[in-house]
């Protein structure tokens, strides 16, 4: 009696690991292609600081960012910020081609982002009037103080940028993103 019951429980036990390895191969060979898609992009992904290292090569360039949600834009949705792996470099992505917008519930999910890296120009000029109209604030004590000082803080990295580079303008990367995906 004993023997019978074990032999059943091995049956048992047989037919089940063989359903449950059948359903789990058919699910597989169904979701393939979308984890081969999925693959190739993390594979090809780079870290914001990546990118931004060789920015001038890939300008006007497809990019294929990694990187967290940090921010969405509240009201509509077109432009979030994603943060590299060193938790320091940010970009901004805006929502082109099959983005519809970034909604908040993105905030803090990892994503891989595909879209062209641009670039916005800071002219020597632009920086100067900025610094002006800061010190004038400042005079007139209208803002927070620290706001200010960090706002000057920023146009003199700016500047020390553009002396390090000899450029007579400071960039500002961004990419049009055409499409996303939440990495699981």
């Amino acid at each position: 009696m004993k023997k019978m019951f074990l032999t059943m429980a091995a049956a048992i036990a047989l037919v089940w690991s063989v359903t449950a390895c059948g359903n789990t191969n058919k699910k597989t060979a169904e979701t393939t292609d979308e984890t081969q898609v999925t693959a190739v992009a993390e594979k090809d992904a780079q870290y914001v600081e990546d990118i931004l290292q060789n920015a001038e090569s890939q300008l006007d360039k497809e990019v294929t960012l990694r990187g967290f949600i940090t921010h969405t834009c509240k009201h509509s949705g077109r432009r979030c910020f994603v943060m590299g792996k060193d938790q320091k470099t940010s970009i901004r992505v805006e929502a082109k081609g099959d983005i519809g917008g970034f909604n908040r519930e993105l905030i803090g999910s990892e994503v891989i982002i595909k879209g062209i890296l641009r670039e916005n120009r800071l002219t020597k000029e632009y920086i100067d009037q900025a610094e002006e109209e800061l010190n004038e604030k400042k005079g007139k004590e209208e803002g927070n103080g620290e706001t200010c000082e960090s706002e000057l803080n920023n146009i003199k990295n700016m500047r020390d940028w553009m002396k390090a580079n000899n450029k007579e303008y400071y960039s500002l990367y961004y990419i049009d993103g055409t499409s996303y995906e939440v990495v699981e």
